[in-house]
């Protein structure tokens, strides 16, 4: 988006397409280096740069991103994904540039100094960590996992799940290729499963001071303790592909910090991950056979607060469904004011308990797709399972897909 100050002119890429897929990362380059330019005042790109890049295109059918073309549009992906509530601290995203590895063994490395470095002794530290982007026509470094640290999920006989249904297929898998399983117990943290291009993966164990964890106990009920719930102190995305001006960087493992509600209103209460409304209602002594009662809200809401308070006691960030609402309103009211929209889903916006208490809940968004931006990278489950994780594109009415660059 160029100002009123730039006179519009035609950009050298233009002339680059020696192919269809050459044509579109061309494209997409001329989008990402005029955002620059628009963006980046006295840090804008060289004035020679659309020459280099149209060099690189025709030559190679792709481009190397500068360090600071790497860190900005790390930023802005983040600034433009529909998928998370707190956006207002984009340009605070610290971006590792990790283009440089080639085996799994680095990149296991590299991804167990990410984990030390964005726990930051409890400050949780905003973090992108960026791996080697696809060659034109060939698959990319993969990281199978949805997230750095989750917990396993054991099928019983009986058709139970003992740990974290969300994760039995993950865990079936990586048994499969060879991982002999934890303790069989709620808590597990999985393997990672790494795959570099044109190799078969490997299982890495995480060591343990690479993964931070919180015990959570309540303010009030002192056997809530006894519940032996736990949880991993902040959430690392990486099944997400990093896209950025015609590039696409398939491993790029992310790091913020946690909101209260993710953990204790969805991870520990949706009857598909650890079902735990009825086990804590129980022991609060609430009538659980009519939900009249409204057992189910005082149950989540205890757990959403214990989660507040465990991660308040142990140092750790977090931050509440209230603030973070807030923050966004903040975030959208400042991007309107620069000319921009702010895409969002709201129904990952607004808050699983008390969403009409904050000022998300009456305001609509608009379904487009900005690039740069994150996608789904499904990993070794292939497109259908991320469906059901919930990875889908957002489209407009009509059911095609808008995808808007250099906005």
């Amino acid at each position: 988006m160029l100002s009123s100050a730039d006179p519009p002119r035609r950009s050298p890429l233009a002339a680059a397409p020696t192919s269809p897929a050459a044509g579109e990362v061309a494209a997409q380059a001329e989008a990402f280096l005029l955002q620059l330019q628009a963006e980046r005042g006295p840090h804008r790109p060289a004035p020679g740069r659309p020459d280099e890049v149209r060099a690189q295109i025709e030559a190679t059918g792709g481009y190397w991103h500068t360090p600071d073309e790497l860190a900005w549009g790390a930023k802005l992906a983040w600034r433009n994904t529909p998928r998370c509530i707190g956006k207002f601290y984009w340009k605070g995203l610290a971006v590792r540039d990790m283009r440089h590895l080639t085996t799994a063994d680095e990149v296991f490395a590299a991804i167990t100094e990410h984990l030390r470095l964005a726990f930051n002794g409890g400050k949780i530290k905003l973090l992108i960590t960026v791996f080697a982007p696809n060659e034109p026509g060939q698959d990319g470094i993969r990281i199978w996992n949805n997230q750095l640290v989750r917990y396993a999920g054991y099928r019983q006989p009986d058709g139970r799940v003992v740990g974290d249904p969300a994760n039995a297929d993950f865990t079936d898998e990586a048994r499969r290729i060879g991982w002999k399983g934890g303790t069989g117990g709620r808590f597990d943290p999985l393997p990672l499963v790494i795959q570099m291009p044109g190799a078969a993966p490997r299982l890495y164990e995480l060591p343990p001071d690479a993964i931070a964890e919180v015990s959570i106990s309540h303010p009030h009920y002192d056997w809530f303790a006894d519940l032996g719930l736990k949880w991993h102190a902040f959430p690392s995305i990486s099944d997400q592909r990093l896209e950025i001006g015609g590039v696409s960087y398939p491993a790029a493992p992310f790091s913020a910090w946690y909101t209260t509600t993710e953990i204790g209103a969805r991870n520990f209460s949706d009857g598909n991950r650890y079902d735990l409304l009825v086990p804590v209602a129980e022991r609060m002594g609430l009538d659980t056979s009519t939900d009249r009662s409204l057992w189910k809200d005082r149950a989540m809401l205890e757990l959403v607060a214990a989660v507040t308070h465990s991660f308040d006691q142990a140092g750790v960030s977090i931050i509440d469904h209230h603030f973070a609402a807030r923050q966004f309103v903040r975030h959208e009211e400042r991007e309107l004011s620069a000319g921009r929209i702010t895409p969002a889903m709201w129904e990952l916006i607004a808050p699983p308990i008390s969403g009409s208490a904050t000022p998300v809940w009456q305001r609509r968004y608009q379904p487009v797709e900005l690039l740069p931006n994150f996608f789904p990278e499904p990993g070794a489950l292939g497109a259908e399972q991320a469906v059901e994780r919930g990875f889908t594109r957002q489209t407009p009415a009509d059911g095609s897909p808008r995808r808007i660059p250099g906005r």
